[in-house]
């Protein structure tokens, strides 16, 4: 919440939610107006039209947008679109009063151009204001904020559209907001341009190519898009249904389907705030899992529970009454709950694993499948109720689909299984107290080196460190039968001795050389193996070959309270017996980076012993 109070983001947070809730209000607004104001037949399909209307742009104008936000300074380019929003709502207003469909279905094409030509800044702008450690808390308050205004400036379209004398009340409104929005634009920091000698391509189909072929060349990028756009199908699939579902099964009145469709927003706005929280600065990945598993479980609740169906028209004070009613509400809840827990890492991880030259790109890209799977969303349940499918059975289908696709993406991009198995082992089963992580660079290369303790303290680093970072690991541990295909999709490096495998052992500091010139983290445990007796043993001459081929700095770390642990080989082989020390104190210290010149195996091992004994 301090971001809010930062010039640095309170503005463009600002502009950005003003821009989505005049869009809701304009939207809602002529919904209502066509539907009950200016015409009576064929409103349905008007109705259809305008939706497919506003999202047709994102198909023609992403490509170009994006390449736009990568090539000229941001800030600048949100002020055009902010008087380019008011002009579009000048000629919404002139529309409104000459009560002419055309028109107004011509200013929904507008609008939904002015938003794909801002969505791209919207999430690539976030990283060059603000810190990796705060992107997981700016993102969660950018998703707050986003499903807020639209549920806000849905209501107050619908109040206003549904005044006798709307005109001027509506006019007044999508003026007023676009100034407020201009306004607060100008308060924006500068963002500089990532590749300003980019050259601009017009033809959408070919540089929409480009921009998809830049989004596939990163594996963990696609499938992660693809998970963000699969949102926006789960969440358009429920969101669209609360009316109805409210009517068909809780005989609610409009009140109470306006309530669900709140607490559905609030619990978007409460996951994304848990998903910071628990993050605690980093980009955790490990709550993606989580979320979409809650997606299912109270997905599958709502479909399958049991909702007797009230013979009276039932008010909001009616429904809380009822126990059955109340679980059903908890559930649409908890569901919203659970997608903010899976989707503000997913956006934060697309905008810290992407060349910042082609982040913009990157976005516009997702925000085309985000269009395309909202559209699918529609198209899936109408086909779903014309087999005859009742609403709570669309939940449930939609619920397995979610299953289905969280394994297909989780199986694609481990990292997703991997960190959420390091969240869950490491704030369940211990207490790791995290020293001085800011020692670990914030950006650009360096080899992190740190006692051995047991199996898990890879684990143990992965899941507090600030950064991802690539692990050396001994070849046999690597090989293991199906994780290895985890460790390698991680970009763990196997090792092996000189005696053992020369061959190995050369292409691992080939590819350790590789990941620093890259700009990575490379994390080394020096000993060569787990300490027999909790101390720390000699170093091994590795670390200095490294540093030979790429000089970079070497952050030293120690691990403590560790041994004695099931994971350790107290009392002889490790994971033998009956685990034990559950929620164990542990530590993890860092201490001052060691420039490559003075990172010696004596200095190293005497860092490492004196962090170790640190309080």
């Amino acid at each position: 919440m301090s971001l809010l109070k930062q010039r640095r983001f309170l503005p463009y947070f600002l502009t950005q939610f003003l821009g989505a809730f005049n869009d809701n209000v304009f939207k809602n607004a002529l919904v209502i107006i066509i539907t009950y104001k200016i015409v009576s037949d064929h409103s349905g399909i008007l109705v259809n039209l305008a939706a497919v209307i506003f999202i047709l742009p994102f198909f023609l104008f992403s490509p170009l947008s994006g390449q736009l936000a990568d090539k000229y300074e941001k800030s600048k380019l949100i002020r055009r679109i902010k008087w380019v929003e008011i002009g579009i709502m000048s000629l919404g207003v002139l529309g409104l009063w000459l009560n002419s469909i055309p028109a107004l279905m011509g200013i929904l094409f507008l609008m939904g151009t002015q938003s794909a030509f801002f969505g791209p800044i919207k999430f690539s702008i976030l990283p060059q204001h603000l810190a990796r450690s705060e992107l997981m808390s700016g993102n969660a308050l950018v998703e707050a904020g986003t499903f807020l205004a639209i549920l806000f400036g849905t209501i107050l379209g619908g109040i206003l559209a549904g005044l006798q004398n709307y005109l001027l009340p509506v006019s007044l409104a999508i003026l007023g907001f676009s100034v407020l929005g201009l306004i607060c634009s100008h308060f924006i920091p500068a963002a500089a341009p990532r590749q300003p000698d980019l050259i601009i391509d017009r033809n959408p189909i070919r540089s929409g190519k480009d921009i998809f072929s830049a989004l596939a060349s990163n594996q963990s990028n696609l499938y992660t898009a693809f998970g963000i756009s699969w949102f926006w199908f789960f969440g358009a699939t429920f969101l669209t249904q609360v009316p109805n579902f409210s009517r068909d099964y809780l005989n609610g009145d409009p009140y109470v389907a306006t309530l669900l469709m709140a607490m559905f927003s609030i619990g978007i706005g409460i996951g994304s705030f848990v998903s910071s929280r628990l993050s605690q600065g980093r980009v955790e990945l490990g709550l993606v899992p989580l979320g979409a598993f809650g997606m299912t479980i109270f997905g599958l609740y709502l479909g399958l529970m049991d909702i007797p169906f009230s013979a009276n028209t039932t008010g909001i004070a009616d429904m809380l009454s009822g126990w059955t009613n109340i679980k059903a509400l908890l559930a649409l809840v908890m569901l919203a709950v659970s997608g903010g827990l899976y989707i503000v890492p997913m956006y934060a991880h697309i905008q810290t694993n992407t060349p910042a030259e082609y982040l913009s790109r990157n976005i516009a890209a997702n925000n085309i499948l985000n269009a395309l799977l909202m559209v699918l969303a529609g198209v899936f349940a109408i086909i779903c109720f014309a087999l005859g499918n009742s609403i709570q059975s669309l939940f449930v289908i939609v619920a397995i689909m979610n299953a289905i696709v969280g394994i297909f993406i989780f199986t694609r991009v481990p990292e997703y299984t991997m960190q959420m198995f390091a969240w869950v082992l490491m704030h369940s089963l211990y207490r790791i107290g995290k020293h001085d992580l800011h020692h670990i660079p914030k950006e650009g290369a360096a080899v992190l080196v740190c006692n051995h303790v047991s199996f898990v303290d890879p684990v143990v680093i992965g899941a507090v460190c600030p950064r991802p970072m690539r692990f050396v690991m001994y070849h046999k541990i690597y090989n293991t039968p199906v994780a290895k295909h985890f460790f390698k999709q991680a970009g763990a490096i196997p090792i092996a001795t000189q005696k053992e495998n020369p061959q190995l052992l050369q292409q691992a500091y080939d590819t350790i050389a590789q990941a620093l010139e890259n700009g990575e983290l490379v994390c080394i445990f020096p000993e060569g193996g787990l300490t027999p007796d909790g101390e720390v043993q000699p170093l091994k001459p590795g670390i200095e070959r490294i540093l030979e081929r790429t000089p970079v700095p070497v952050i030293p770390m120690a691990l403590s309270g560790l041994w004695g642990t099931w994971f350790s080989r107290f009392g002889g082989r490790a994971m033998k017996g009956w685990p034990k020390n559950w929620m164990k104190k542990i530590n993890l210290h860092t201490g001052e980076s060691i420039t490559p010149e003075d990172a010696k195996l004596p200095l190293i091992s005497q860092r490492i012993c004196a962090l170790r004994q640190t309080p």
